[in-house]
């Protein structure tokens, strides 16, 4: 453990932005996956609310630093192709 109180302090800053980090990742891959379950199912209308919220995910997470804003739009990208792509 340190011993000087700013790097305590660091210690517990950085703990505290890796859970807020891990919770923001989590939430957006529950919300990819469910645009990629409603596609397999065949749903174009749940594909499209599922993917208009994971968008929105998406760009949170990207404005917040969680991911990169190049990422997020890959990601974003291949989610609304894979939408689009329903029959």
């Amino acid at each position: 453990m340190a011993n000087i109180k700013s790097a305590k302090k660091r210690v517990i800053v950085t703990a505290t932005k890796t859970e807020r980090n891990k919770a923001i990742k989590s939430r957006v891959k529950t919300y990819v996956k469910k645009v990629y379950s409603a596609i397999e199912s065949g749903d174009k209308a749940a594909a499209q609310e599922a993917f208009r919220v994971a968008e929105t995910e998406l760009s949170k997470a990207a404005s917040k630093g969680v991911y990169h804003k190049n990422t997020s739009s890959r990601k974003i990208g291949r989610l609304a192709k894979a939408v689009n792509a329903m029959a």
